[in-house]
């Protein structure tokens, strides 16, 4: 098991067991928000089922690989979100990575959510608070 909360025992982010520890830090820390929370209990109904997809979400980008085959954009457009949300979202997202990880994979994972968090909101058409993240460029060739 990864130790946690000493600076000199962090260890960077590895697939399997520190995605695992990163999802599951995440969301205990998000569902006991004010903010989050009654969003994430009212988003979802089987928390058995939506972590495993969450864990192959953040393999398949932080590792390039996972059977990840979904849309998570689409399944927030029902969310009554605000900027407000997403700030939170980020914070306890950044506060999870750095109280349990340090090294590359864990400064991706913070870059690869600010992005998230940004094109999200820009093509839900709010305005972010925070412009700390690099807006995804899509094109066909």
């Amino acid at each position: 098991m990864y130790d946690s909360g000493s600076p000199g025992n962090k260890r960077d982010i590895q697939s399997g067991e520190g995605i695992q520890l990163m999802v599951d830090s995440f969301y205990r820390n998000a569902r006991q928000d004010s903010l989050l929370g009654p969003i994430f209990e009212k988003a979802i109904s089987d928390w058995q089922d939506h972590l495993p997809t969450m864990y192959q979400f953040w393999e398949r980008l932080l590792f390039g690989f996972s059977n990840y085959e979904g849309n998570p954009f689409q399944k927030h457009l029902s969310l009554s979100l605000e900027a407000k949300h997403f700030t939170m979202w980020l914070k306890i997202f950044i506060q999870t990575i750095d109280k349990n990880f340090s090294g590359l994979k864990a400064e991706e994972a913070k870059r690869l959510a600010r992005n998230i968090a940004g094109s999200f909101q820009l093509r839900m058409g709010i305005s972010p608070e925070n412009h700390d993240f690099e807006a995804i460029k899509y094109s066909r060739h």
